[in-house]
């Protein structure tokens, strides 16, 4: 086993990630490796948003100073892939891709960060796994001749079919307003509005069904999926009669990775991560950053804000 130990690892090569590693570069820290499960770095945007889907520094209306060096702007999808690809390549950071980190362990004076088949050592461990890598999933069972059907991403979709989106956050939204293009669209959400979405995406919305060209169902809870008499999907409303679809796509939030914070020592309250002004958590030396430490979803200036205030921190320790 390599006796190579790093000055810094960092699982999750999203924006939190990168800005952790970069800022560290630039307050003099060389010995950096990003670790990343996926084939490459902002696998979240990569798998989430659409082609040319907006990217703003600011998320939901939150304001948020940049406090670092990295200068990010509101763009798109592509622009902001691109950002990142060149920030990675001019500064020395290692990342490796395809590398699942299992659990991180302190020992006396270093960390031990496993994967699968190999562990590297480091000094300082920043966890940077997102919310939306870990989709919620509903509670009743799904039966194994629709699971193909039921998703939790647009990817499988493609025209002229009749689908329910479940959720009332910025993903539904999103969702059921771009299917509608070439689709039979319907939204389900549990509330009766969609105060949890955007100001933007709550506008589009209310447009769509204003045009009819998403059908809301709101105020109604789903019990079940079934499979129909025509191997189609379905829906068993709590409120309402049964519905038919021939998909269901489920945006219903994302998940704090609990048993892995837990199994690194790291301590939670009210499903985050506990840490201070810092970002380091009770583990001296093991720091969080990104969407993890937040109620729902962080803007990518947050992100970026996290990996100065590390940075910062660690060229002082």
């Amino acid at each position: 086993m390599s006796e190579h130990v790093y000055e810094l690892a960092i699982i999750g090569a999203g924006p939190a990630g990168i800005a952790t590693a970069v800022e560290s570069y630039l307050q003099g820290v060389r010995d950096i490796v990003l670790l990343e499960k996926d084939e490459n770095h902002n696998s979240t945007i990569r798998k989430y948003y659409k082609e040319n889907k907006r990217v703003d520094v600011e998320w939901k209306g939150q304001k948020v100073e940049l406090d670092g060096n990295i200068y990010f702007i509101d763009g798109t999808k592509e622009t902001t892939l691109d950002f990142f690809d060149e920030i990675l390549q001019n500064h020395s950071v290692e990342l490796q891709t395809h590398v699942e980190v299992s659990g991180i362990e302190k020992k006396e004076n270093y960390f031990e960060v496993y994967m699968a088949g190999k562990s590297i050592k480091a000094t300082h461990v920043v966890v940077t796994i997102g919310r939306m890598g870990k989709p919620n999933k509903p509670s009743y069972k799904i039966p194994p001749a629709i699971r193909k059907k039921v998703n939790y991403t647009t990817d499988e979709c493609g025209s002229g079919e009749k689908i329910l989106v479940v959720g009332g956050g910025d993903s539904a939204v999103e969702y059921a307003v771009d299917l509608s293009t070439n689709n039979d669209v319907a939204i389900c959400y549990r509330r009766e509005t969609f105060r949890r979405a955007n100001p933007t995406n709550q506008k589009n919305i209310a447009n769509a069904i204003a045009h009819k060209e998403v059908r809301p169902i709101l105020g109604v809870n789903i019990d079940g999926l079934e499979v129909s008499e025509d191997d189609k999907i379905k829906v068993l409303f709590n409120e309402i009669e049964p519905e038919v679809y021939d998909r269901v796509i489920y945006a219903i939030g994302g998940t704090t990775p609990s048993a892995f914070l837990a199994s690194s020592g790291i301590e939670e309250k009210d499903g985050k991560p506990v840490h201070d002004e810092n970002y380091e958590t009770n583990v001296q030396g093991l720091f969080v950053a990104g969407d993890i430490t937040q109620e729902s979803g962080g803007s990518i200036a947050l992100g970026l804000n996290h990996g100065f205030a590390i940075a910062q921190h660690i060229k002082k320790s």
